[in-house]
C-alpha cells in the first residue's frame, strides 16, 4: 500500500535522530507533509533535508521546538499553519530517561523528566487541538513506553512519566469525543529501539553496543532489539483513516514483554 496518509500534515517532536526523524520519514513516504520540531534545529533541519532530496522539495519542513516552552509550542503550531496549511497529525515523540532508583534520582532530574516526557505532551495537544479542528480526522499519537505499564526498581522516574503520557492519552481521547471532534489521541509503548540512546548506555558502561544490544535481546521473546521502523509502522498506522475507530487506546510494540 501507499498513500496511507496522503493529504495528511503532521508535526513530529524530538524529530533530529531516532525514533522520531523514522516516524517522519515513514509518514512523508506514505504521502503527509511533515513538519519536524526538535530543540536540536540543524539536526531537524538536515532529516527534513534528507527527506525532501529521497522524496522533492515541500515534503518536510522543520522548526526549533524546546517540548517544555509554552511560547515555543504556540510558535510551532503557528509555523505548522504557516508552511503546510494545517495540522491533522500531531506525534508527541520527544522524552528522555529518568536516572536513579528512588533512593538516588535527584528532585532535579526527576523534575526534568517529567518537563520533557509529560509537560511537552500537555502543551502539545493543549496548542494544537484549536488548528486541528479545523483539519479533521485528526490524530493524536503520544510515544510512552512499556515502561509506562511495567515498573521496575530502577526507574521510578521514567516509569511514572511514562505512565502519566498513557493515562493523559486517555483523558484527551475522551475529551475529544465528548465535544464532538473527530479527533482520537492513543499512545504508543515501544520497549528497547536501535536508536543513539543505546550508544549513550554502551558509552556509559563502556561495553560494546553489540554487547548492550544482546543483553537487552535476552528480556524481550522476540529476542531482538527493534528497529526505529518498527515503532513507524505503528505509528503510521494511527496517523492513518484506517485506526479511526480507535481512540484511547495503548499500542504495545514490545516485542511481547507484556505479555509474561
Amino acid at each position: 500500500m501507499s498513500g496511507r496518509v496522503a493529504g495528511k500534515k503532521a508535526l513530529i517532536t524530538g524529530a533530529a535522530q531516532g525514533l522520531g526523524a523514522a516516524q517522519a520519514m515513514m509518514l512523508a513516504r506514505q504521502g503527509a507533509q511533515v513538519l519536524l520540531a526538535d530543540i536540536n534545529a540543524s539536526g531537524a533541519a538536515a532529516q527534513a533535508d534528507a527527506i525532501n532530496v529521497a522524496l522533492g522539495a515541500g515534503h518536510a519542513h522543520a522548526v526549533a521546538l524546546d517540548v517544555t516552552s509554552e511560547n515555543q509550542w504556540i510558535e510551532a503550531i503557528e509555523a505548522a499553519d504557516e508552511l503546510m496549511g494545517g495540522l491533522s497529525v500531531l506525534v508527541n515523540n520527544a522524552g528522555v530517561g529518568v536516572r536513579g532508583n528512588i533512593e538516588t534520582c535527584t528532585l532535579a532530574d526527576w523534575q526534568r523528566g517529567f518537563a520533557i516526557n509529560v509537560d511537552s505532551v500537555f502543551l502539545g495537544c493543549q496548542k494544537a487541538l484549536p488548528l486541528m479542528k479545523d483539519h479533521q480526522p485528526g490524530s493524536i499519537i503520544n510515544i510512552s513506553s512499556i515502561a509506562g505499564l511495567i515498573a521496575s526498581d530502577t526507574m521510578p522516574g521514567y516509569n511514572a512519566s511514562k505512565a502519566a503520557v498513557w493515562m493523559l492519552s486517555k483523558s484527551v481521547a475522551l475529551y475529544c469525543a465528548k465535544m464532538g471532534w473527530d479527533i482520537r489521541s492513543n499512545s504508543v509503548h515501544p520497549t528497547f529501539v536501535d536508536t543513539p540512546i543505546l550508544d549513550g548506555m554502551a558509552a556509559n558502561t563502556g561495553k560494546p553496543k553489540e554487547v548492550i544490544m544482546e543483553k537487552l535481546a535476552r528480556q524481550i521473546p522476540l529476542k531482538r532489539v527493534g528497529h526505529p521502523d518498527d515503532i513507524a509502522n505503528g505509528v503510521l498506522y494511527l496517523a492513518s483513516d484506517e485506526s479511526r475507530f480507535m481512540t484511547g487506546a495503548e499500542l504495545k510494540l514490545d516485542g511481547g514483554i507484556s505479555a509474561m
